[in-house]
């Protein structure tokens, strides 16, 4: 028999220290299991080695922990996978300011690479930054068919700092399930770096009691976070904070 339990899923927490202390907080509060971890940790804000920091005290079971474009982008130097040269310089600056703890952490801790199937409640489960077309920099996308994932019951994705839960049926040939097999999107959004008007921190928990994937978005002290900002890393990515695009 399973032990019920929820999960918190984090995503894109992208070096945002104020906002990730304020979804611990929330977490704590929640008596939690496990976190899944799905990638972007660092880069973009000025807080990369804290927040890694933070990550190595948290008091619970990480079931997963992959990269993302961030993470793959400043540990191999792939500068030129940014549109914008502000995005490259940022994760220059992002690569130089690291400690040896952070350094240790992304090589040796975390996913070497950006999916991780994992089974979770008996359930199949694909834990991916981006989509299986590019597992680092291209999002899954609703309005497409997404066959390819039919063999999974949940996919867990990040990249797009978009929240959205969902389901899609496929035919299959099994009465039981009336010849439809679900399978469950969820993205939780960004925690540091949200792009959806909402500058708030945001995630997702999963009941696996009543299968329920909870929405969630916390307030923290945006004008602190931004504060932390110096001018080596673009105004841009201080300014979007404020009004969560």
């Amino acid at each position: 028999m399973f032990k019920l339990m929820k999960i918190a899923v984090l995503s894109d927490i992208h070096g945002n220290m104020e906002a990730f202390r304020e979804v611990v907080k929330y977490l704590e509060k929640e008596q939690i299991k496990k976190v899944l971890i799905l990638g972007d940790i660092i880069d973009y804000g000025p807080h990369s080695n804290e927040v890694i920091t933070c990550l190595m005290d948290l008091p619970w079971e990480i079931i997963g922990n992959i990269r993302g474009n961030h993470e793959e982008a400043v540990i191999e130097q792939k500068y030129d996978m940014f549109s914008s040269d502000r995005g490259r310089k940022c994760a220059e600056n992002t690569r130089r300011s690291l400690n040896q703890q952070s350094w240790y952490y992304l090589n040796t801790i975390m996913e070497p690479t950006a999916s991780l199937e994992i089974e979770l409640e008996g359930k199949k489960c694909l834990a991916i930054h981006g989509s299986l077309k590019d597992e680092m920099w291209v999002a899954v996308n609703p309005e497409q068919d997404l066959m390819e994932y039919k063999k999974y019951d949940y996919v867990f994705s990040g990249h797009s700092h978009l929240p959205c839960v969902f389901g899609k049926y496929y035919d299959v040939d099994n009465k039981k399930y009336r010849n439809k097999k679900r399978t469950m999107f969820i993205n939780p959004g960004s925690v540091g770096q949200p792009r959806n008007h909402n500058p708030r921190a945001q995630f997702v928990l999963w009941d696996t009691e009543t299968d329920e994937f909870r929405m969630c978005a916390v307030n923290y002290d945006i004008k602190k976070e931004q504060q932390a900002f110096s001018g080596k890393i673009d105004d841009f990515y201080k300014n979007r904070l404020q009004i969560g695009i």
